[in-house]
Parts: structure tokens; sequence; C-alpha cells
């Protein structure tokens, strides 16, 4: 089982930037895929970014490539996501995530299996 707590969202002006922070505990992740996901008002929850076990693969969807980054210190067992150069699109609650499963295949349909409670961003143009 795995608990997931984000924070660290809030209002900017387009162009800004924001880092969300993941505090996450349990048991039995350590090789999971860990990412964001994020869900605007009326539209489906979509993956952002993921990053597995070892950090070595990084996965981000097309829409946030060059802007975002997600990061994690093990030792701190914090997931992170670096926004930068924010738009009015990305306004929407950004969840925390963890799946078992391949990040590529877990950012390509947002279907993580353990979720945060959300962070709001707001971007305003």
């Amino acid at each position: 089982l795995v608990q997931l707590v984000e924070s660290g969202g809030g209002s900017v002006q387009a162009g800004g930037s924001l880092r969300l922070s993941c505090a996450i505990s349990g048991s039995g992740y350590s090789s999971y895929c860990l990412g964001w996901a994020r869900q605007a008002p009326g539209k489906e929850r979509e993956g952002v970014a993921g990053i597995d076990g070892d950090g070595g693969v990084i996965v981000y969807a097309d829409s946030v490539k060059g802007r975002f980054t997600i990061s994690k210190d093990n030792a701190k067992n914090t997931l992170y996501l670096q926004l930068n150069s924010l738009k009015p699109d990305d306004t929407a609650m950004y969840y925390c995530a963890a799946d078992g499963g391949y990040c590529k295949n877990r950012v390509a349909d947002g279907k993580f299996d353990y979720w945060g409670q959300g962070t709001q961003v707001a971007v305003s143009s």
C-alpha cells in the first residue's frame, strides 16, 4: 500500500513557475513508476510525467515536454514536479500517483493504481 500527499499548488500568471511536492509513504513501491497526472474541469484525467524506480526512465506528455521536470529524492521519499513557462491550459488539479506498471504506459493512459488527494494549479493570462 502506498500513500501520497501533494503540496505546492497555487495561482500564478502565465509564464510563471511552481514546484509541486509529493510525500510518499508505505512499502513495496521502490520499483514503482511514480508520476503526476492532472485533470482540468470538464476533461479527463491525463498523465503528465513519470519516473521509474531507479530513475533511469523518465517520460513526459508531449504537452509539457521542455517545460516540466519530474524528479525524486529517495532519501526524503519525495517526488517533485517543477512547472516552468506555465500556460492557462495548464490549469488543473494535479495528482501524485504510483503504479507497478511501466511509466510509458501510465503516462500515456493516466491509469495509475495509487493517487494522492490532489493540489490545485491555476494559471491566469
